[in-house]
């Protein structure tokens, strides 16, 4: 059994379709639903690890692929770009695990320690220069 983390988005067409539901039924995979945003009424995303067999992953991703639904297959879903940081520290009072974090009180400088990340998107609206942003 392997576990990979997967963000999905959905366009508004495949929204009202249960897709997830066919992922366990189908496949046989344990789904766990960290993040979603998904209504009839507008496209959203899915934040998600699956466990499974690298075969029924396999074959559950060849699934996804006959919607049209957006897969990225990565770490994390939050993004920080270090060149854009300008080390105000605006994002560090809202991060709560403390991911993103002063590491040197003399020159104030930011660090994101991404494996902390619990993908909670706060530093996103907090960051006034654009340096923490999301797979969506």
């Amino acid at each position: 059994m392997i576990n990979k983390k997967v963000y999905l988005y959905f366009p508004k067409s495949e929204t009202e379709k249960p897709i997830v539901y066919q992922l366990v039924k189908n496949f046989d995979l344990i789904v766990n639903i960290f993040r979603a945003k998904v209504t009839p009424e507008e496209e959203g995303y899915l934040s998600l690890e699956v466990t499974g067999s690298q075969e029924n992953i396999d074959r559950a991703f060849a699934y996804l692929g006959t919607f049209d639904v957006v897969i990225h297959a990565g770490n994390k879903g939050v993004h920080w770009e270090a060149g854009r940081c300008a080390h105000c520290g605006a994002c560090v009072v809202h991060c709560p695990t403390g991911a993103l974090s002063i590491v040197d009180r003399a020159t104030r400088t930011v660090a994101f320690n991404e494996d902390a990340c619990i993908e909670c998107l706060a530093c996103i609206n907090a960051c006034p220069y654009g340096a923490c942003s999301s797979a969506f």
